[in-house]
């Protein structure tokens, strides 16, 4: 090998994790290793079977690692892939790292000696309601086994993504997972399961190994190979679309509207994909720690790694309003990061910054609000990465689900149930002034967007509170009602007592006490008491803390309405058809009551 871009690629530290990798990195050209530079100035790097090991940028930063081996039957298959995130952090990925069994007593059933695998799929397919094709799909004959007793075992794999804490699989902690990718002959798009919990820029660098790795097996054929949109069941969504469309192109039958097929589950899969002729492309400036993304030419968004805000800089062009006031631009041959009223001007790749077109127009009007407003009296400090990372991660087996990832749980409850009861909704839609404790992964979904409110939320976790805030900025930009945003205050707690605001005096609370004071019946009591004093004669609270908790809401001057364990409400039912071991905090209860 020969050059700075190939020394780099092999050189640069957690590129190559793998152990056969490191093996080869060290005899590459001697073991027949090749490395091929794309015509997007993309580095890819063989092994002397023809799969690729590692995928670079063309100054040699990695972008993805894989790793190869073989099954029972001696196939190769691909074993495990690291992805780097825009912002420097590494995911892995593990085919069939999820595997969710069924079992089923067929020993009662006449006859069930005679039943097969397609016996199960068409039983799978009924009880799924999905077409059987799917099920034969997904299921193969290893993942539908009967034993000699007429116990019948149904596997579903999943592909599962992990965040790796070190860069290697080591400390790899489950994130979400995706239906059985085809790796040796990607044959069709995946369903991605837990979307939230992903981190930031995994859904691009995990579509940019399947376009790497469906380029690598369509090389030198006649014709692409078409893809369409498959899992059990199809989630679409506009954000899917628009991830399948930065890599694929995709054709409607009979000339028909691409996206109204897509967003339409019974017929999403009508929908055929090929190769889009341009796709996104990263390249990294480790001097200056950020990734750029180009795409066609233009430049698509930067993010740097040690931005506290956690986001990155989108291009505005083609947008009314640059998203959360933050714009990336080219300017004069040099990149131009602006946020609100701060500017900052960094040197191009060298690779690629020959081939950026300047900005025609100047970066847009900034927006009346800006979202880190809504911190008083300011903004709390956050580490560089913290706010990337805020991201609700479960378990795949039995460990107990913490504090912030239960939280959603009750409050798209309680969403839904606005919806479809009448008295519950209602009370939302009264409510004047909001009081939110304790509830940093969903003070958005707690607040309802028809009118302004008076709106205050007291935080524990500020890099959760950002991606809040966040949020709410996007609401109120798209509805441009900023006045929504002016009143609403995000105030960091320090403990049993938070600065509110004197005289505060609440329609609606929604309040998640801290688990670490499950156990202690003179705190809780005393967190009780402190509420009543914020919630006006009348008002309503919705609570979640341990089961006990009902025995002290009289004497706190509540009246209790009804309660209900947070395991049996049917989001967290929902949740458990995706991770069937989920399992919550024992006792955690939710209550609605009214301050007497």
């Amino acid at each position: 090998m020969s050059g700075d871009p190939l020394r780099t690629a092999f050189s640069f530290p957690g590129a190559i994790q793998f152990p056969d990798n490191r093996d080869l990195a060290q005899r590459f050209d001697q073991a027949g290793g090749r490395v091929v530079r794309r015509a997007t100035g993309q580095l890819v790097f063989y092994r002397p079977d023809g799969r690729r090991m590692l995928a670079t940028d063309p100054a040699g930063h990695p972008l993805h690692e894989c790793e190869w081996g073989q099954d029972a039957k001696g196939a190769v298959i691909l074993r495990r892939a690291r992805l780097r995130l825009d912002w420097g952090r590494w995911v892995g990925l593990k085919p069939g790292g999820l595997v969710n069994e069924t079992r089923l007593n067929l020993a009662t059933k006449p006859g069930w000696q005679r039943l097969k695998a397609e016996d199960l799929r068409q039983m799978a397919a009924q009880a799924m309601r999905v077409p059987i094709e799917e099920v034969r799909f997904f299921y193969g004959d290893e993942d539908l086994v009967i034993d000699a007793h007429g116990q019948a075992t149904i596997r579903h794999r999943k592909d599962a993504f992990y965040v790796l804490e070190d860069g290697s699989f080591d400390k790899a902690r489950f994130m979400s997972c995706m239906g059985a990718m085809h790796w040796d002959r990607i044959d069709f798009l995946p369903v991605v399961e837990l979307f939230k919990s992903l981190l930031p820029g995994t859904g691009s660098a995990a579509f940019e190994l399947i376009r790497g790795l469906y380029d690598d097996q369509n090389e030198g054929q006649p014709a692409p190979r078409p893809l369409r949109y498959r899992g059990i069941p199809t989630y679409p969504s506009e954000a899917a679309f628009g991830l399948f469309s930065s890599f694929f192109t995709a054709q409607a039958p009979g000339g028909g509207d691409p996206v109204a097929i897509f967003m339409d589950p019974s017929r999403a899969h009508q929908l055929t994909w090929l190769p889009s002729h341009t796709w996104p492309l990263r390249y990294f400036d480790e001097a200056q720690r950020f990734c750029m993304t180009v795409r066609g030419g233009q430049l698509v968004k930067v993010t740097c790694a040690d931005d506290p805000a956690g986001m990155s800089y989108v291009s505005p062009k083609g947008r009314r309003v640059a998203a959360w006031d933050r714009s990336a631009m080219i300017v004069e041959g040099r990149l131009r990061l602006k946020d609100r009223d701060r500017t900052a001007d960094l040197s191009l790749p060298q690779d690629v910054g020959r081939t950026l077109a300047s900005a025609s127009e100047g970066a847009p009007a900034v927006s009346p609000v800006d979202w880190r407003s809504v911190f008083v009296p300011g903004v709390p400090t956050v580490q560089p990465g913290e706010v990337f990372g805020a991201v609700l991660l479960y378990a795949q087996d039995e460990t107990p689900i913490g504090e912030l990832a239960a939280q959603p749980f009750v409050a798209d409850y309680l969403q839904d149930l606005a919806e479809q009861d009448r008295e519950i909704g209602q009370i939302l839609l009264r409510a004047e002034r909001i009081l939110i404790e304790n509830g940093d992964a969903v003070i958005s979904t707690c607040i309802p967007f028809d009118r302004p409110r008076e709106v205050v939320a007291t935080v524990c976790h500020p890099a959760f509170a950002f991606k809040q805030a966040q949020h709410l900025w996007t609401v109120c930009a798209e509805l441009q009602r900023w006045d929504w945003l002016q009143r609403t205050q995000f105030i960091l707690s320090t403990g049993l007592s938070p600065a509110m605001p004197v005289g505060a005096s609440h329609d609606l609370a929604y309040v998640w006490l801290p688990y670490e004071e499950f156990d202690r019946v003179s705190l809780l009591a005393a967190r009780l008491r402190m509420l009543a004093q914020r919630i006006k004669a009348g008002g309503h609270a919705f609570l979640v803390g341990p089961a006990r908790l009902g025995d002290e809401l009289a004497k706190a001057g509540f009246h209790l309405y009804w309660e209900e364990a947070v395991e049996r409400l049917p989001t967290f039912a929902m949740h458990r058809t995706i991770l069937p071991k989920a399992k919550l905090r024992s006792g955690l209860t939710m209550f609605h009551v009214r301050r007497s």
